[in-house]
């Protein structure tokens, strides 16, 4: 950056300038002192927002050689000459509502110094020891003791899955009243078992207490239900200011002179220069250190662009077929370094009336914008490419030396332009130079609000009268002196630098870009040696030189008459100029010589301040309100010095123009006199269109304004300038912003430029680099969202740049009265430039919508600026009787949702069917037990079975001193030694329960679940393995429970051959036959009892809905352990007959096609899986089917070296030596889940699959639940399970509306299954427990001979017990007991009045935001789909925030990408606002056996700070 670096020359610089106060750009005065007042309300305090939690190694830091201050458009000074003597004071704003908005200091205290412990995982720095713990703890602990998170239920313990399995360990439970080091008193009885002083819930209370501040419009009450529009529309508010001027009359400026002596056209100008003044220069250009590096005369660059121009039209291709015709466009390709040669070339163009199109150098493939300049190209037509050699040298190439193609280019030809490898012409050729017509004299690049980049065309006669308007406003005299320090390709840079200096003959010296980053005195010096005239600057330059400035003791400025400022349209570039009159007054530089103008693509110069008279007053200025211009009226500001914008005129518009001011949308109706507008001009002086793009270019260049009552005014058509302003006193025009800055808030339009000059008023400097700043704004949920985006320094601190963000958001928020939707730093350089070192924010915008920022600090505010989210609902009454029949929606007359399932027959015991079996059939073999490699390690015929649980059940009762009705647990690996154990407690008249063993390399945390439900089961004795009983009751074990205290343990690997005295039967089907323990998703433990009854029932209906009898072969891959999956893998069998092949689902992670080529191998016609099996398919073999597919053998795939497939897959795959797989035998795939079918992931698997013979009707899912194990299950007979699309929004109020595939808002669900045989079924609603209607969403009641008896818990709940297994309907059917599964759902009935339940989501785990039900799974889907790096995620609520953790597969540097796509997509497909985003490592949401999140489980670890996470984000 420019600037000297030695502290002591900054501070001799401090001291010399007087005007320190005003020195940096953006800053206009009154933001300066409204930032300090809006800031200096409160006292001083540290940070007030809740920081968000980040891993040390998130924090990004860009490489040290990448952390120089890089290249701006606006400086990026040293430290010392920036650090303001007057800097900010350091103080937070209070805000308009309430003085408690910002957080008690108090409680934000605790927040960097309450959990020491997990300060090193969490890379917080570790502040000083604060003494104002004690009061916030004790304020947390109110809070919390008022937060209860529902009633005391069972214990909360979540089963365990192997660590191999991609590290998804399912974390042990906080559980209330089990000792598990932890004491009692060192807890907070917050219901949850969260100790108070965790971070995590400190933090969210700081988030919740911000939160308390009201946001600006009050949400109505109540909203209709049947209302088409979902958002709330602000009401009107009478306070607005309405403009009260008369309508506008069009200005005219002053008419355009006619000089005798002006040329035809330009270049006929040149050609005269070039004659009579081949000596007079026109041109020097300087080199790096900003000495003169060459001068071209008059007579040099007539003769070049001649050559050229012969060269163009006679020596590219043959005579009889030219490559370059008059009329084509050629793009000029040069850097801003070698201006001589863009003259030169353009010229030359011009001379053979060829159209040139200056474009930037692209400096590579990805260069920002790039694909833009394609666009343009393309549109213009453009194949040829004029460059110089020494730029073509430069240009990206490939391997073989040619030029690259760019990103979106057309094909392009490139032709260098330097002198020796022009052709002189021959004598007879002389160029052809009409008169100026209406034909295109040269296209000028503008890039649009979105990113696109059109060409407008200028014609020839518009080029000469705009260079004759110049020489008049500007009063050109022929042989003065121009310094310009714009870009000579484009805008005032090319207008006055390259035309009208030709035009009258001037000196033009060009000082690029390069040179006034090396020396940003350069021009200034310029002008000085040179006793130049005119200079031509922007607001930037006045800041570089003034910053440098202290080393020219000597410079004068008194030669110059007029100081052409090209941005000073700005409104923060009144202060530059004050600032720079200040420091150079005393140089000679004469206070009404600077002239701010206003410029527009379109219209060329639209006004310019003419060079006032020596001591002649200067213009006044506008003080205007800030409330005022973001309603669009003008409104002098006198009261609030603090809410006020001053703004310079830009003086009078151009001769020969008119201009009017219209409305900025709609019909371009005239302004009111105090109205803001756009301006717009007719002017032959003007571009005539957008180059190729005739739909675009009539609706701007082809404007014609209407009065009040939508009448033209005239038949004379005015161009857009895209400039927003007014006409003051004396005809001046004022300008407030551009159309592409304006940012549109809930109706209120907020200008860019004035919210960076805000920002960086508040004390930047230790921070973000000061020209690096991207304002923009995105649409999120029907309105736009601010978003700032600034470059970080790379030494500021995490707590200056959080304590920077948080200020910003309070100056905006006080002196513009607007939330900002986000905050975002990014480290320093990675910003997308333009080729000027401007920020490209269409490309910034566009990495920020994709996730490709990758931000080092954000801050999202969606709770302050989102003040349009829906109206809550209105509870419906609730007391209901039979006759009113009014539940929820529902009026009379409508069916009842409820369906059955066919009758069932007799029961039997099911220990009675595998003795008869034993007897009639004792060598059909029921189980066989596949190992990883596919060979079956295990079988089990009827007589073995039988035999087996014999030989148990004589160990049980010898050595287990058992009294029947004991509870016995099995702790087995999935096997037949699990299905022997249990049919020998069923002899022995013991209850058993089936638990899953410990994992051997992670008994920390799967023993305590173990423990857990022996505990909770009161288990008298434990049947298991030898491993598995040396585990019990080794070290490892005692590290995690108290291994002396276990119930007897029995190992029945060897056991002696006896028979029992006698084989037990229960005196009624009633009495208990096993406990089924679970956990459910929401972490809590739940034990429900089976009767022999429901147990023969289950089997039956099982056995009829998916016909099985003797013959069959069915597998299974599934966990065996509680559910369904016990039922077929232990149950099942013995009662059909029928053979069930045994995977378990343990061995697919060592050998992934294991299930699919036991399918294929065994020709199975019916499978049961679960969703993690899926995945693992899904996820392990989705690329490999062509190898599934094909004939392999091992010397084959050695032979080819296939290293894609896995060693394993090699070697353990006997099967597929001799044939691939083939599933086209597959008759029924059934997941076995307790959850909504996971439609993205069943179809996946059927496409994915398709190939290897899968048919598509063969996926499906089942459906039960804790209280009834199957409710619903896909028989073989049955339809195809179908999809139907449900309306989200009707979904939100508990109604089902169905609607087409592809419909907004339409959510797809699949039915869970065809109702099971004895099953009835009916929805309720949840809270009037009265039946509920068809396409009604409800509770899923049901009742069925195998419903569980009820829960088994050592709590004796009896009443939760009742609730759930003996409930009556409220109406309708008062007698019949069902039993409620806590699930939610809808049933349709198909044409063959056939019934099919479609489940959304479990009832306690569904959010209610404003009375509306929102399902997790929902939320899940759109947060997975919001970026690439999302692996999977889960939601939770905690005291009504919405939490969402989502798990990152990308590295950690796209961890702060996530928030905000995670903010959006909620709030976009939800109408949500997410209270904090939590991005974790892969594996962490904890899943059960059954591959269902544990969102309560993943809750409790959250606040008890256990997660690491990579980045936690607290949204305002």
């Amino acid at each position: 950056a420019p600037g000297p670096s030695t502290s002591s020359a900054s501070r001799h610089h401090r001291a010399h300038r007087s005007g320190g106060a005003r020195d940096e750009r953006y800053r206009s005065d009154i933001h300066t002192e409204a930032v300090q007042a809006a800031l200096a309300k409160h006292k001083e305090e540290k940070m007030a927002l809740p920081m968000p939690t980040k891993r040390r190694s998130a924090f990004v830091q860009s490489p040290l050689d990448t952390c120089t201050p890089p290249d701006t458009s606006s400086a990026s000074e040293d430290e010392g000459s920036l650090r303001r003597k007057a800097a900010l004071s350091a103080v937070l704003a209070q805000t308009l509502q309430s003085p408690d908005y910002w957080i008690n200091r108090s409680v934000q205290s605790s927040s960097t110094s309450s959990s020491a412990s997990s300060t090193l995982s969490h890379g917080e720095p570790k502040t000083h020891p604060q003494p104002q713990l004690q009061p916030a703890v004790s304020l947390l602990a109110d809070v919390l003791a008022h937060t209860r998170i529902g009633k005391h239920v069972p214990p909360d313990v979540t089963s365990s899955t192997p660590e191999e399995r991609g590290s998804r360990v399912d974390l042990p439970p906080a559980v209330r009243g089990m000792s598990r080091g932890q004491s009692r008193s060192s807890m907070l009885d917050t219901a949850d078992g969260v100790p108070v002083s965790s971070r995590v819930s400190t933090k969210i209370q700081q988030l919740l207490n911000t939160l308390k501040r009201p946001k600006r419009p009050p949400l109505s009450e109540f909203f209709l239900d049947d209302s088409e529009e979902i958002v709330e529309v602000p009401r009107p508010d009478p306070n607005t200011p309405k403009p009260e001027g008369r309508q506008i009359i069009p200005v005219k400026g002053e008419p355009l002179g006619v000089v005798s002596n002006w040329p035809p056209a330009l270049q006929a100008a040149l050609a005269r220069w070039g004659a009579t003044q081949a000596k007079s220069p026109a041109l020097t250009a300087l080199d790096i250190t900003g000495k003169p590096l060459y001068t071209l005369t008059y007579g040099k660059l007539w003769s070049r662009s001649l050559k050229l121009a012969y060269t163009l039209l006679n020596k590219l291709g043959t005579k009889t077929e030219p490559v370059l015709q008059p009329g084509d466009r050629v793009a000029l390709v040069y850097p801003n370094s070698d201006p001589g040669m863009f003259w030169v070339a353009f010229y030359g163009c011009l001379l053979a009336e060829v159209i040139p199109v200056p474009i930037e150098v692209p400096l590579s493939r990805q260069d920002a914008g790039s694909q833009q300049i394609g666009f343009l190209l393309g549109s213009c037509g453009v194949s040829l490419a004029l460059t110089s050699e020494v730029c073509l040298k430069g240009l990206p190439k490939t391997p073989n030396g040619e030029i690259i193609q760019f990103k979106g280019w057309p094909r392009m030809k490139w032709v260098v332009t330097d002198t020796k490898y022009l052709t002189k012409p021959s004598k007879d050729w002389q160029p052809h130079i009409p008169t100026a017509n209406t034909d295109t004299a040269y296209i000028e690049y503008k890039a649009s609000k979105e990113g696109t980049v059109m060409g407008v065309a200028v014609s020839k006669i518009s080029m000469l009268t705009h260079c004759q308007a110049l020489t008049q406003a500007c009063n050109y005299c022929e042989g003065e002196t121009l310094v310009n320090v714009l870009d000579c390709k484009k805008d005032m840079g090319l207008w006055h630098g390259v035309l009208t200096s030709v035009m009258n003959r001037i000196h033009t010296i060009t000082v690029p870009y390069a040179v006034m980053k090396a020396c940003p005195m350069s021009w200034v010096q310029r002008v000085h040696i040179h006793k130049a005239r005119v200079a031509l600057v922007k607001c930037r330059d006045l800041h570089w030189a003034m910053m440098a400035h202290k080393d020219q003791k000597d410079t004068n400025l008194s030669s110059i008459r007029m100081l052409i400022v090209a941005d000073g349209a700005n409104p923060w570039s009144v202060s530059s100029c004050d600032a720079f009159l200040n420091v150079f007054q005393s140089h000679g530089l004469k206070p009404e010589v600077i002239c701010p103008c206003a410029t527009s693509p379109e219209a060329l110069t639209v006004a310019i301040r003419r060079p006032g008279a020596r001591g002649a007053p200067l213009p006044a200025r506008a003080i205007l309100s800030m409330g005022g211009l973001s309603h669009g009226v003008i409104r002098v500001n006198t009261e609030d010095k603090n809410s006020a914008l001053t703004v310079q005129d830009v003086g009078h518009i151009m001769p020969g123009a008119l201009m009017c001011i219209v409305k900025p949308d709609g019909p371009p109706q005239l302004c009111k006199t105090d109205e803001i507008g756009e301006i717009v001009i007719n002017s032959r002086a003007g571009g005539t269109m957008y180059y190729g793009l005739p739909g675009v270019t009539k609706n701007t260049f082809e404007v014609i304004p209407v009065n009040q009552a939508g009448a033209p005014i005239g038949e004379i058509p005015f161009t857009r300038t895209g400039l927003l302003g007014f006409v003051g006193p004396g005809s001046l025009v004022f300008v407030v912003g551009k159309i592409e800055g304006l940012l549109m808030v809930s109706g209120r339009r907020h200008n860019a430029d004035d919210l960076v000059a805000t920002a960086l008023a508040v004390e930047p400097v230790k921070t973000v680099y000061r020209g690096r700043i991207a304002v923009f704004s995105v649409t999120v949920f029907y309105d736009e969202r601010i978003v700032i985006v600034a470059e970080q320094r790379p030494d500021a601190s995490e707590e200056d740049s959080f304590q920077w963000m948080s200020r910003v958001l309070q100056a905006i928020d006080s002196i513009h009265q607007v939330g900002l939707y986000c905050l975002a730093l990014v480290p320093a350089n990675t910003l997308p430039k333009t080729p000027l070192g401007g920020i490209h924010i269409c490309e910034t915008k566009q990495n920020f919508l994709e996730g490709n920022l990758h931000p080092c600090n954000i801050l999202m505010c969606p709770h302050t600026c989102v003040t349009n989210l829906p109206k809550p609902r209105q509870k419906q009454p609730v007391d209901v009787g039979p006759a009113s029949m009014l539940v929820g929606n529902l009026v009379a007359g409508k069916r009842i949702a409820q369906a059955t399932g066919r009758e069932l027959g007799v029961h039997q015991f099911l220990s009675e069917a595998l003795q008869w079996r034993a007897q009639t059939d004792p060598d059909h073999i029921l189980y066989v037990l596949l190992n990883a490699k596919g060979a079956a390690v295990c079988t089990a015929t009827c007589a073995q079975l039988h035999k087996r649980a014999e030989k148990i059940t004589a160990t049980l009762l010898e050595r287990g001193s058992l009294n029947t009705g004991d509870n016995v647990v099995l702790l087995y690996p999935p096997g037949i030694d699990l299905i022997a154990a249990f049919y020998g407690c069923l002899y022995a008249g013991v209850i058993p329960v089936t638990v899953r063993p410990p994992h051997p390399q992670n008994l920390a945390a799967t023993l305590p679940t173990v423990r857990m439900i022996i505990d909770v089961s009161k288990a008298a004795c434990i049947l298991t393995t030898q491993p598995l009983m040396r585990i019990l009751r080794s070290r490892e074990a005692a590290a995690s429970v108290n291994v002396k205290t276990w119930p007897t343990i029995i190992d029945t690997d060897d056991l002696p051959r006896k028979r029992p005295p006698h084989i037990y039967k229960p005196p009624t089907a009633e009495m208990l036959a096993y406990l089924d323990f679970s956990v459910s998703t929401t972490g809590m433990l739940t034990g429900v009892k089976m009767s022999h009854a429901a147990v023969s029932t289950l089997c039956r209906s099982i056995k009829l809905q998916c016909e099985l009898y003797s013959s069959r072969q069915i597998a299974i891959c599934l966990d065996p352990y509680c559910g369904l999956g016990f039922v077929l893998w232990c149950l099942s069998s013995v009662y059909s007959g029928h053979q069930s092949i045994l995977i378990p689902p343990l061995e697919l992670e060592s050998s992934l096609p294991l299930w699919l080529s036991t399918l294929s191998q065994y020709k199975i016609r019916d499978t049961f899986c679960s969703y993690s099996v899926m995945e693992l398919c899904t996820k392990g073999l989705g690329t490999q089917t062509e190898m599934l597919k094909v004939r392999i053998t091992l010397t084959e795939l050695h032979y080819k070296n296939l290293n894609s497939i896995n060693e394993m897959f090699l070697s353990n795959h006997a099967c597929l030596q001799t044939r691939g797989v083939n599933l086209s035998c597959v008759r029924s795939c059934v997941v076995i889940a307790e959850e909504r079918p996971r439609l993205a992931l069943t179809q996946s698997f059927s496409k994915l699959f398709k190939d290897l013979g899968l048919s598509p009707r063969a996926v499906s899912t089942a459906f039960g639940s804790r209280v009834n194990l199957a409710i619903c299950l896909q028989g073989t007979a049955g339809p195809d399970p179908s999809t139907v699309y449900v309306d989200m929004k009707s979904l939100r109020h508990d109604r089902v509306r169905l609607v087409e595939r592809g419909a907004p808002q339409s959510l797809p669900l699949m039915e869970s299954g065809t109702i099971l045989p004895g099953v009835r079924v009916i929805i309720v609603n949840p809270e009037t427990r009265g039946p509920l209607g068809d396409s009604h969403l409800g509770e899923i009641w049901v009742n069925s001979p195998h419903s569980a008896s009820g829960y088994y818990t050592i709590y004796g709940e009896e009443s939760l017990q009742a609730d759930h297994f003996n409930t009556r309907l409220s109406f309708g059917e008062p007698h019949t007991l069902w039993a409620r599964t806590g699930y939610l759902g809808f049933i349709k009935r198909t044409e063959l009045l056939d019934c099919k339940i479609l489940m959304s989501s479990r009832h306690w785990e569904i959010y209610l935001e404003s009375g509306l039900r929102y399902h997790p799974i929902d939320i899940e889907t759109s947060v997975s789909r919001a970026h690439r790096s999302i692996a999977e995620s889960a939601v939770f609520t905690w005291t009504n925030l919405l939490v969402v953790v989502a798990e990152l597969s990308g590295s950690e540097q796209e961890a702060l990408d996530l928030v905000p796509l995670v903010t959006n997509v909620v709030l976009e497909e939800h109408h949500l606002i997410v209270g904090v985003v939590v991005i974790v490592d892969p594996g962490v949401i904890p899943i059960n056996s059954r591959g269902e999140k544990q969102r309560m489980h993943l809750r409790d670890s959250f606040l008890a700070d256990q997660l690491d996470p990579i980045y936690v984000a607290y949204n305002m």
